[in-house]
């Protein structure tokens, strides 16, 4: 039993056996503030503070909020003590987030020293921010003239967040939800943009986002939350004595009400806009949203997603087999499903790739399944199947992307933001009993259907059909507003726009004194990084590796394969192959029944293909084919019987599913290239530099995409998909008849037993030496990629050297030094981009620039470059290569799940990156100097080598082919 802090009294707790941890929740007897404590045998520590905020329009006011509260602090009044902070610390996470009603600061470290150092910051930045004038302007939007000294020039609008939703707005999913949400919502905070839309952000003005700071960020509007090893107790010490005994209560209450509900379902059409080179035809998003109910009702939510379950969870269930199939659209919009992270629930289906003219019949098609499920129901295998996924992805200890600990915080905030029963979002067991005793009736999800979706007349169907003029008219409006303010600008105000520019300018140069900022150092660095032990053994003469981990309940198994050599043609098929792989019919079963199988006996099912360059020359590679499952330890011979039936019975004759499943990956990578434009237009950049660069550029980049256009295209004919299959057949041949190894993670006491029910993935094949990787001829790249964005993604590319090379720690270290020095002050701070940086990728030997959400192009292509003039030239302190090391090493010691700590190490040994290889590339980190940053960048970053390349959209194409780029189009 935890003992409370006196501030602090105990409200409630419980034991979470199947997470393993204790939930504890406190309340602040001065202010009300809220702690939830999840008390966990974990280092990993994780915080999170977040306020309820409730914007009453779209001017980003909570968002620039965000941003603005992190650039100084009563304590630390320095400019920029997050990005600071960040290079000062061995945190495995720090990040600020805005989501549609709260706003949350959260950090994880594995260093106690670190933790306090973090926590202290962040108290002081969320509770006592100076809001200066000068970060608003940096952070959120600023007029300036187009030439700065120049009152003549053409006004423009500039801005971190203005610049960051022109390109998140670029996003046809995000103007999806917003538009939805718009009607949705026509009375409560969720019909605004939280983040703010690039036509309303200037209208928020300096003293909007004060006042809004002075009613939202104060403790009884807060929510703590924290993970791990450290008592909570101790946790409201530091709460208490740091901020909340300066506090009196808060006379006021902010939270989102429930929304009005339509007496009738509503249907609107809207705009998006789109360049018509390609056509427009079969364009248009056609999407239905249902209000459902309040979030803070456990019963309610689990129900809502069990149905969302049964009707989508796979190509099997009722509703999405008529998306998947109906010859209204492409494929099935990528909103499908259920969102429950808002005060009430939404559910979304619909399709993209049609026409508005489609809608009164998609709207038929749709509302003809949900009456048959409400007339018939579904088989109570499906209702099961539907529930054994919610039980597996409550039972899965994640952490792979987000800390583990962060992971569980989050799913408890959207109760904690409503004040419902953040607890029980956590503990669900006891309704997952009740749902398993409910679906035993047959008439359950069929009333559910109708209940929630047929006689719910809060339902809005949303249009969004494209418009080739629409992103000109709107440049058109913004010119015309700017126009209009200059017009009525005196020449006093003209002067103080010129004044205010250089007057930001004079302070992003400043050096300010952050010795007063806490840090951690090198001596703080553990000496050894963290190990995970496996052991090898043999099956029917074929190798596995297993290794004992909480795993929870779940086992994890994969079957891998080097990959055997393939044509060119058959490379550029091999994504494809692995996706389609568990999606078609096996033996007698067509892909429907194999779907409802996979939902019945498996957590995962799916397949992949991995390379990597030899660990000390980067033209040569290696690569492996990789079938991976999970499940709940109970189900494991069933997942091996569905492994080997896959391998061994996998029908590529059903022709329109693999077309389908082909259009459905289109459209996705088709909206991923706003979302990933950076990574996207470095993998281009770096595609000369040799072949493993070259095949990441050719598979999951702007290349791969532009091939997977065209092998649909060839769709048109039977020929085209004859040909698809005959090569899918030769590389499942080639697959099947190489020979195999295994890897098992599980319960330790569990492995025998586990490593027995594998066997029947054994086969007889004999290894074979790899191929040898095929010449590369490397070559530099200049390339501008065209595709739909309001901003610009722009990269540099150099080759290097490969991972155990002497100089391969001080190329990594090299990255964040150029970052933390002058990348992010020039780049974010002056040009307006949401980010930019540089990186070594010691598996490729390539070393990067990128910018992320860019308004600029010519411009950052010269930073990259002024980055290593000022590297040469200027005098630089030991602790800004200190600063660099620490961000390697708190990269390389970041942890994961248990099984995915498991699964990496594995996998790094396969390619030889061993245990003992990375930890001495690890302590060389540790070791590197300034002279080392300046030796490795002076021989291998010389800028008339350099590869670039930049993705934009119509309106950066002319600036592009000024820089002498290639013109690219997908």
């Amino acid at each position: 039993m935890s003992n409370a802090h006196p501030a602090f009294e105990l409200v409630t707790s419980a034991e979470i056996e199947s997470l393993g941890v204790r939930v504890e929740e406190y309340r602040h007897t001065v202010t009300g503030a809220q702690h939830l404590h999840i008390a966990a045998d974990n280092r990993e520590n994780v915080f999170l503070v977040a306020l309820r905020t409730v914007p009453q329009d779209s001017t980003g006011v909570a968002h620039i909020l965000e941003h603005t509260a992190l650039c100084g602090s009563d304590k630390y009044p320095v400019r920029d003590p997050f990005f600071t902070m960040i290079r000062r610390s061995l945190n495995t996470f720090m990040n600020a987030f805005t989501s549609s009603d709260w706003t949350a600061y959260p950090f994880a470290s594995q260093n106690r020293k670190d933790f306090d150092n973090l926590l202290d910051v962040y108290l002081d930045a969320v509770f006592f921010s100076k809001l200066d004038p000068m970060d608003f302007a940096q952070e959120g939007h600023r007029l300036e003239f187009a030439e700065t000294d120049n009152p003549d020039s053409e006004l423009v609008y500039k801005g971190v967040v203005y610049n960051e939703m022109k390109g998140a707005m670029s996003s046809v999913g995000a103007q999806l939800w917003q538009t939805l949400s718009k009607y949705l919502f026509p009375t409560t905070t969720y019909h605004h943009n939280s983040g703010g839309e690039p036509a309303d952000i200037p209208k928020l003005t300096y003293e909007d986002l004060q006042a809004f700071y002075r009613t939202h960020y104060h403790p009884g509007n807060a929510i703590f939350m924290t993970f791990g090893d450290i008592p909570a107790a101790e946790h409201q010490a530091v709460f208490e004595e740091k901020a909340l005994h300066k506090f009196e209560p808060l006379h006021r209450t902010i939270g989102v009400d429930r929304e009005d509900r339509y007496l009738a379902p509503v249907s609107v059409e809207e705009h998006y806009p789109l360049s018509g080179e390609e056509g427009l035809q079969e364009k248009t998003h056609i999407v239905f949203g249902w209000l459902l109910g309040d979030v803070t009702d456990l019963e309610e939510v689990l129900t809502a997603n069990l149905l969302a379950g049964v009707l989508l969870d796979n190509s099997a269930s009722p509703l999405m087999k008529l998306l998947e199939t109906t010859d209204l659209g492409t494929s099935p919009s990528p909103l499908v499903g259920l969102d429950d992270s808002q005060r009430e629930m939404v559910f979304v289906c619909g399709i993209e790739g049609s026409e508005r003219d489609r809608a009164d019949e998609l709207e038929k098609q749709i509302l003809a399944v949900l009456e048959e499920v409400a007339e018939k129901g579904v088989p109570y295998e499906q209702v099961a199947a539907a529930l054994h996924q919610l039980e597996l992805h409550q039972r899965e200890i994640t952490g792979d992307g987000f800390p583990y600990g962060l992971q569980l915080i989050m799913t408890a905030l959207t109760g904690a933001t409503h004040r419902g029963d953040a607890i029980g979002l956590l503990n669900i067991d006891a309704t997952l009993e009740k749902l398993r005793e409910k679906i035993e009736d047959p008439r359950f999800i069929a009333d559910k259907t109708r209940d929630l979706l047929l006689e719910n007349q809060h339902r809005v169907r949303l249009v969004l059909s494209p418009d080739d003029k629409l992103a000109e008219r709107r440049e058109q409006a913004e010119k015309a507003r700017l126009a209009e303010i200059r017009a009525g600008l005196s020449d006093g105000e003209k002067q103080q726009i010129v004044q205010t520019a250089h007057a930001l300018q004079e302070r992003q140069q400043r050096e300010d004194d952050i010795s007063i900022l806490p840090k951690v150092g090198v001596e703080d660095i553990p000496a050894e990084m963290p190990k995970v032990e496996g052991e090898e053994t043999e099956l029917r003469r074929q190798k596995l590796t297993r290794y004992g981990a909480g795993t929870n309940g779940i086992v994890y198994q994969q079957m891998v394969c080097a990959l055997p050599e393939f044509t060119e043609e058959e490379k550029q098929l091999l994504p494809y192959y692995c996706q389609v792989l568990s999606e078609v019919g096996l033996g007698d079963r067509d892909y429907l029944e194999v779907q409802q199988w996979q939902a019945g006996v498996a957590g995962a099912l799916h397949s992949f293909t991995s390379s990597r360059t030899h660990i000390d020359d980067v033209q040569q590679m290696q690569g492996h084919f990789v079938l991976s499952g999970k499940a709940l330890a109970a189900n494991q011979s069933a997942l091996t019987e569905l492994m080997q039936a896959t391998l061994e019975q996998v029908r590529f004759d059903e022709l329109p599913r693999i077309r389908e499943l082909l259009l459905q990956t289109l459209a996705r990578r088709e909206q991923g290239v706003v979302g990933n434009g950076h990574a996207l237009a470095m993998a281009a950049a770096a595609a000369g530099y040799n072949r493993a660069a070259f095949e990441t550029h050719a598979s999951g980049g702007l290349l791969g995409l532009r091939h997977l256009k065209g092998l649909v295209r060839s769709f048109e004919t039977d020929a085209g998909m004859e040909k698809l299959v005959n090569h899918l057949e030769i590389i499942h041949r080639k697959i099947i008849g190489a020979e195999r190894q295994f890897l098992l993670v599980g319960e330790e006491d569990r492995l025998p037993q586990f490593s027995d029910a594998l066997t029947p993935l054994t086969n007889d094949a004999v290894g074979t030496a790899p191929a040898d990787t095929a010449p590369f001829d490397p070559h530099r790249v200049q390339q501008l990629w065209i595709a739909d964005s309001q901003v610009n993604f722009c990269a540099k590319a150099y080759a290097t050297v490969p991972m155990t090379h002497p100089d391969a720690p001080a190329l990594s270290v090299l990255g964040g030094f150029l970052r933390n020095g002058f990348l992010h002050r020039a780049i974010r701070e002056q040009g307006g981009a949401y980010g930019g940086g540089a990186g070594h990728d010691s598996n490729t030997g390539v070393f990067r620039f990128f910018s992320y959400r860019d308004p600029r192009m010519g411009e950052t292509l010269r930073d990259f470059d002024a980055s290593l003039e000022w590297l040469a030239d200027e005098q630089h302190k030991d602790e800004q290569v200190e600063e660099a090391i620490l961000g390697v090493v708190g990269g390389l010691d970041k942890p994961g799940s248990p099984a995915g700590e498991a699964k990496k190490a594995f996998h790094s040994e396969l390619y030889g990156r061993t245990h003992e290889v990375r930890q001495e590339f690890r302590r060389r980190v540790t070791q590197v100097r300034l002279d080392d940053l300046q030796r490795v960048a002076a021989t291998y970053l010389k800028p008339e080598s350099a590869s670039t390349a930049v993705v934009t959209g119509t309106q950066g194409r002319e600036a592009g082919l000024e820089l002498n780029l290639q013109e690219e189009k997908l």
